[in-house]
């Protein structure tokens, strides 16, 4: 036999050790955690998508121009809107962003470059954890005793503060965790380059981490836009169009609660009709969230 030949044959010989078979324990575990994977998943979508059915059914047979432009309703009025709702909702949304974003990326930048090991960062960690599973309700008792009292009125400020305090954890910690993931080399590089720590985070850390820090500004907003217990007793509610931020707002989540209880059907149409507006809203987020954080900047 050709020597030559010999090393192929035995490749040859050995080609069904590489085969996938269904009968091996291996394989056989697999498939089934592979299906039971889809089995859960399939059950766990089922309440999304028949919400979504439902909000899409009732409440877009409600969409029109005027749900955008005119007020709520009273009592036994047909037609109306929640105009004032979605102007209030992105006015409390836009005043806890920026007070959340500015204190959770100088946070963030302490906790993972100035300080990553010392007793205060480990503190801030162990509560930024705890703060993000917080009861919402709580926060707004808080913003309530500290603002709503002090300014002597419910009040859009006072709404914003309080989503500001559910949205400062999320943002923190994924901050601090994209800021982690700014490669180690590069730092080092602009620091033998001569530049200063501040330099360093300006220049560096800062522009390499951004889509994990705008992953984190967006799911803290998709976070806070649904929220309604803080609301209540923060900024309450309002039938009027908002003009000043020192005045109780009307939101989204408020207008669902207060119309939903009520026995006229054009308020609980209405009612559908705002949960399908925030359920978008919400989503438009999170895609946000998605799309920034696969880019490359």
């Amino acid at each position: 036999m050709n020597t030559s030949t010999a090393p192929a044959l035995q490749a040859g010989a050995h080609t069904h050790d590489l085969r996938r078979s269904i009968g091996e324990p291996r394989a056989l575990r697999s498939t089934l955690l592979t299906v039971g994977a889809w089995i859960v998943a399939l059950i766990a979508a089922v309440p999304l998508i028949s919400v979504l059915y439902m909000l899409i059914i009732k409440g877009g047979s409600r969409f029109s121009l005027d749900l955008f432009t005119e007020l709520p309703p009273a009592g036994f009025e047909l037609g109306g809107g929640f105009g004032n709702a979605i102007v209030g909702t992105l006015v409390m949304v836009g005043i806890a962003a920026l007070i959340s974003i500015p204190i959770g990326i100088l946070a963030a930048i302490y906790l993972a470059e100035l300080a990553p090991t010392s007793r205060l960062a480990a503190v801030t960690r162990f509560l930024g954890k705890v703060l993000t599973g917080f009861p919402s309700i709580l926060a707004g008792v808080f913003i309530y005793a500290a603002v709503v009292l002090t300014m002597g009125t419910y009040s859009a400020l006072a709404g914003g503060i309080s989503l500001a305090v559910l949205m400062l954890p999320t943002l923190v910690l994924t901050a601090e965790e994209a800021m982690k993931t700014v490669p180690r080399k590069m730092k080092d590089a602009a620091l033998g380059m001569g530049c200063t720590r501040t330099q360093m985070i300006w220049k560096i850390v800062l522009p390499t981490g951004l889509p994990g820090i705008l992953t984190g500004v967006m799911l803290g907003i998709a976070r806070v836009s649904g929220e309604s217990a803080p609301l209540l007793f923060t900024a309450l509610f309002s039938n009027y169009w908002l003009h000043s931020t020192t005045e109780p707002t009307a939101s989204l989540s408020i207008l669902i609660y207060n119309f939903s209880s009520m026995p006229f059907d054009n308020q609980i149409e209405l009612a559908w009709a705002a949960s399908l507006v925030l359920v978008l809203i919400v989503l438009v987020f999170n895609i946000l969230s998605r799309i920034i954080g696969r880019s490359k900047f």
